[in-house]
């Protein structure tokens, strides 16, 4: 008797799924997806990156803000992406969704320029602050060792993170190995904030938001601005349980494909670039609504 398949033998089979159909527009979250959590991507995804945008629209949705995914993505496109490939990234191809979707970016004459951003009023932020802190301490995650801020105001977005922003991976997976702290977190503050919508975010935070601007609410937007199909398009995230900030995108009717952790995900995107050649010179999708400069 064989047991279940491995999770990159499960993602090579998805991306072997659909190697006859190339989306559209492929969606990604970014921690533990397309990198591990507060990390740089690899040469190795860079130009795997690179070489899906010669293909498609690619969209990067997570909970981070503008600056990180520039840390973690944009500035390492710059890069290795085209010493690898000889190629420079399609940067009008690419779709940012910063704080879950709550803002959305696309580069346009030589610049990221905000397309729309769903903020906290200050007391919606103030309440989701004072919760988080209280609930914290009652539930005993106050004390130990931390690295930066713990609670990070992102305009559309409240993050929590119990070991602070810049906590180092390891230290991130002992602290909660079953994600069983983080859930209680995520339990207690809903209850406080009804109005609002508290999602589990990375493998140590939670994600607080206006109600009902998620994930889905984020892909949906996409899917407005840029006119494609729900299903024409593919979302790949390490998220997609229940609880699962990733999970949200599944109610939206785009095919959805799981994965734990990077290496997971350059099976997917592997699978996807055999099955197309790249199109030199294929307009990029424009948004609808008129950009404005990001800060």
């Amino acid at each position: 008797m064989t047991g279940p398949a491995a999770p990159e033998a499960s993602a090579r089979s998805e991306a072997g799924a659909r190697e006859r159909r190339m989306p559209r527009l492929v969606a990604f979250d970014l921690d533990d997806t397309l990198a591990p959590s507060k990390s740089r991507i690899e040469p190795a995804m860079a130009d795997a990156l690179t070489r899906l945008l010669a293909r498609a629209e690619v969209c990067i949705i997570s909970g981070g803000d503008f600056s990180q995914f520039r840390t973690q993505v944009v500035d390492a496109l710059a890069g290795p992406a085209a010493e690898g490939t000889g190629a420079e990234p399609d940067l009008g191809r690419l779709h940012l969704m910063p704080t879950c979707g709550t803002r959305y970016l696309r580069f346009e004459a030589g610049e990221w320029r905000q397309v729309y951003a769903e903020d906290l009023s200050d007391d919606e932020a103030a309440r989701a602050t004072a919760s988080i802190e209280r609930r914290a301490a009652e539930l005993g995650y106050d004390g130990g060792e931390t690295w930066g801020p713990r609670v990070e105001h992102r305009g559309s977005q409240v993050t929590f993170s119990a070991l602070g922003q810049a906590a180092p991976v390891a230290a991130k997976v002992r602290w909660d190995p079953t994600g069983a702290k983080k859930a209680a977190l995520r339990a207690a503050v809903a209850a406080d904030v009804p109005d609002l919508e508290v999602r589990s975010g990375g493998s140590t935070s939670i994600d607080i938001t206006r109600k009902g601007v998620d994930k889905a609410y984020g892909m949906r937007r996409l899917l407005d601005a840029t006119g494609i199909d729900a299903a024409d398009m593919l979302f790949v995230g390490d998220r997609l349980d229940p609880d699962g900030n990733d999970f949200p995108v599944v109610a939206t009717g785009v095919p959805c494909v799981a994965v734990e952790g990077w290496r997971d995900t350059l099976v997917v995107i592997d699978g996807l670039v055999g099955a197309a050649p790249a199109v030199a010179g294929t307009p990029s999708v424009a948004p609808a609504p008129a950009p404005a400069p990001a800060q």
